[in-house]
């Protein structure tokens, strides 16, 4: 993603100039204000908002028009920060079933795949739950089960833990760091970041600063955003992505 800009059309400028870049394997952590564009970005990236200029290349292709970013949405996935835009099915199979339907697979092939994806994520037994009457955690992994259910490249997760209780928090963080995708993940919680991904972007100015280097050192402490007690390396904010 190179010098991409985008405003509303009743606001100033979200992003301006941005650039990122996501290797193979890694794991970018995203933070930053409300209001500075974390989630525009992720909506950029799988094509449901139009950059104001700027150029998209992922895959080592470009991406411009809606046919570019359907193919783009079938190796990206995206959760979204409610999970009741992501459920729409009256069950917890056919929601997580739905994607595997839209990539060509036959109805018994998407429910085996619902079902191993469910039984992954702890979730056995739910498949005939009513979705709507889940709790806020249980909506939470059925929305990354239907995800993770499209076996996608790359994941895009916004605001994973929000709301969350401490035992569920703990099981998603657990499920993230033995998923062995690259993946942007975007959160208020520091401590949620540091321990999930290999260094943290910050959204400044319509552009992301990034700590590429963070070199653990004695000082300890919980930061006032999470709950997780862990060591600090130097942030670099001079770097850009």
């Amino acid at each position: 993603m190179t010098d991409v800009s985008f405003a509303y059309p009743d606001g100033a400028p979200v992003l301006d100039k941005l650039n990122l870049r996501l290797r193979r394997g890694e794991c970018l952590g995203l933070a930053g204000p409300n209001g500075s564009g974390k989630t525009t970005l992720l909506h950029i990236i799988v094509g449901l908002l139009k950059p104001s200029s700027g150029n998209i290349e992922i895959f080592g292709k470009t991406a411009r028009q809606e046919e570019d970013f359907q193919g783009v949405r079938q190796r990206v996935g995206l959760l979204f920060q409610d999970a009741d835009d992501q459920l729409f099915h009256p069950t917890v199979l056919e929601d997580v079933a739905f994607g595997p339907l839209n990539l060509g697979k036959s109805r018994d092939e998407a429910r085996a795949i619902a079902g191993k994806t469910l039984e992954v994520l702890g979730l056995a037994g739910f498949e005939d739950r009513v979705t709507y009457k889940l709790s806020g955690g249980e909506k939470r992994l059925v929305s990354l089960a239907t995800v993770l259910a499209m076996g996608p490249e790359v994941l895009l997760l916004d605001e994973p833990v929000a709301g969350l209780d401490e035992a569920t928090e703990k099981r998603i963080i657990d499920i993230l760091k033995g998923i062995g995708l690259s993946y942007i993940l975007v959160s208020h919680n520091i401590d949620l970041l540091a321990e999930t991904t290999h260094y943290i972007g910050y959204m400044i100015d319509g552009k992301i600063s990034v700590d590429e280097e963070r070199v653990p050192h004695t000082h300890i402490h919980v930061h006032e955003h999470g709950r997780y007690t862990h060591k600090h390396g130097p942030h670099r904010l001079d770097k850009k992505s």
